[in-house]
Formats: structure tokens, sequence, C-alpha cells
């Protein structure tokens, strides 16, 4: 799996290679942090909106079945609602298959503890539970497009923290979705193929194995 590329470094030949090599996962975890211009102007990123849609939308052009997660930070000093509507317009557009969200706060000794426009944490927190709402509706839109669909899953150990109780066994698609199936006499390093019958946000369900490759 190709994890957190730059995005100053994310061209189209690594594009073009990660969609033809065929033991590359199609799966992309792309930092956005903001999608406002200003604020990653001030964060000290290279990349702008524009360029980092631009990527995303190359990405799905040559993998359409690719999963994208990211990450995001809420409130960062000088952070407008116009900058911040920026970022939920990126989540709608980028389609994440999930967002890993974090609220700013001031660490002494860095160069954005002295910055002007600290915003209140009270500010920050509704930002925060508005983003992570929005994050979740699309991660579930997302997977429900899984449904139906026939899958290979690397059996795990530990993926399910409620496997023992609920009878199954657990494992990561090839585009590193969770994939919880009926459990059977397979092992962790196991593949076994399965067709989705239930999408939540965070992971797919599967309610038969059709096939195992040992």
């Amino acid at each position: 799996r190709f994890t957190s590329p730059h995005p100053h470094d994310f061209t189209d030949d690594v594009i073009a290679a990660m969609a033809q090599t065929p033991n590359v996962m199609h799966q992309l975890h792309m930092p956005l942090q903001s999608g406002s211009d200003d604020v990653l102007k001030r964060m000290r990123r290279s990349y702008r909106k524009d360029k980092y849609l631009g990527i995303i939308s190359r990405v799905r052009e040559a993998m359409p079945d690719a999963a994208i997660t990211t990450d995001i930070i809420v409130g960062f000093p000088g952070e407008t609602e116009e900058d911040f509507e920026h970022t939920l317009d990126v989540v709608r557009r980028a389609r994440f298959a999930s967002c890993f969200t974090f609220q700013y706060s001031k660490r002494p000794g860095t160069p954005a503890a002295d910055m002007p426009g600290q915003i209140a944490p009270e500010i920050v927190r509704e930002r925060y539970q508005r983003l992570a709402e929005l994050a979740e509706s699309v991660a579930w839109e997302e997977n429900q497009a899984q449904v139906g669909r026939r899958l290979e899953v690397l059996v795990a150990e530990g993926e399910g923290r409620k496997d023992d109780q609920t009878l199954r066994m657990s494992g990561r698609a090839p585009d590193n979705r969770l994939v919880h199936f009926a459990a059977v006499a397979d092992r962790p390093g196991d593949v076994v193929s399965v067709e989705v019958t239930y999408a939540a946000p965070h992971h797919l369900v599967a309610d038969n194995v059709i096939a195992v490759r040992r």
C-alpha cells in the first residue's frame, strides 16, 4: 500500500505506475489538512485546493475503485468560516472513504502558536462536529456503493474487536476497507472471496465466503 505521498510529488507518472502495477493496492492516503488556499499558505504547504482536487480527479480516472483517505485540521489560526467552507467543499467533491480529523490546539514552541487569529475553542469544536458529520455521511455513501460487489479479503487477526462474540472473522479488502464475514476455517494470511451484503460508514459485512485462497 502506497501511503501518505506529498501532493507535490504525486505526479501523473506515479499515478500511472500505481494503476498499472498488480501488487500495488488501489488505496491512497493523501493528507489535505485544509481546503482553504489561505490556510494552506499559512501552514506553509506547497499545494493549493485546485491542485489537490486535480490529483484526486486523475487518481479516480486511472483507478475508479480507489479508496482515498485524508487528514484534516480544523481551527488553524486565522481560519474563517469561509475558509472552513472550502474544506467542507473538498470533502464533498473528493468523496473520501475516511477522514482523520483533528482539532487544532496551541503547542508552545511551534510557529502556529505565535500566529495572530487564534480561534476560540468553542468555534473549533463546532466546526469539528460539522466536519465529522459530513465526513461520516460521505464515507457511508461510498461504502454503500460496495454492496453487491465481490471482494478478495486478506484475513487478519485482531481487526474485528467483536469477532469472538459475533462468530465472525475480519480482514482487509484491497482498498484497505475493513470487512467482517461469517467465521470459516481460515487463518490470518489466507485470502477469501466474499460478496458484500451490508455497509456501515467504517466497515463492510459479507454473509458468506465464496472461495478461499491460501
